[in-house]
């Protein structure tokens, strides 16, 4: 077996890359986070499923160009007996529940979940890919908002 011995500089430069890695994991943030009143409303609707951190892919109509446009978002969503919820922190993205008036439909397209609200040049929709159980998300989410099976 040989033994690499690494120079007094050479140490020093893994150490400050390693350094840089560790403190950028560390800071990275979140989109989870909620106001107590937020989350001691989901706490009593009973959380049903959870993703926190997720990439969205956000589309919605542009009057500029006269079509449809879409930007990659991160977010959090969390689907409840009553409300699907999409937020960025305290920042609202989507709050649905069996009375919202908009029209609202949730799909799958392959591994992807799509949420739609609204209608005509209204119309957005937020989608993603959860990490497993596709179908499950759309059939929660169908139940909150109601719609075809």
């Amino acid at each position: 077996m040989k033994t690499t011995v690494l120079s007094p500089r050479t140490a020093m430069r893994l150490l400050c890359h390693l350094a840089w890695v560790t403190i950028l994991l560390a800071c990275r943030q979140t989109t989870a986070n909620l106001s107590p009143e937020l989350a001691s409303r989901f706490e009593a609707e009973s959380i049903i499923r959870r993703a926190d951190d997720q990439v969205f892919r956000y589309t919605y109509y542009s009057r500029s160009t006269r079509g449809n446009r879409w930007e990659d978002r991160d977010a959090s969503i969390i689907v409840t007996k009553q409300s699907v919820f999409v937020h960025k922190n305290v920042k609202v993205g989507l709050d649905l529940t069996a009375t919202s008036r908009k029209a609202n439909e949730v799909r799958r397209d392959g591994d992807r979940v799509i949420i739609s609200s609204g209608s005509g040049q209204s119309r957005v929709s937020w989608s993603f890919r959860p990490a497993e159980d596709a179908e499950g998300w759309v059939r929660d989410i169908r139940a909150v908002i109601g719609g075809s099976p």
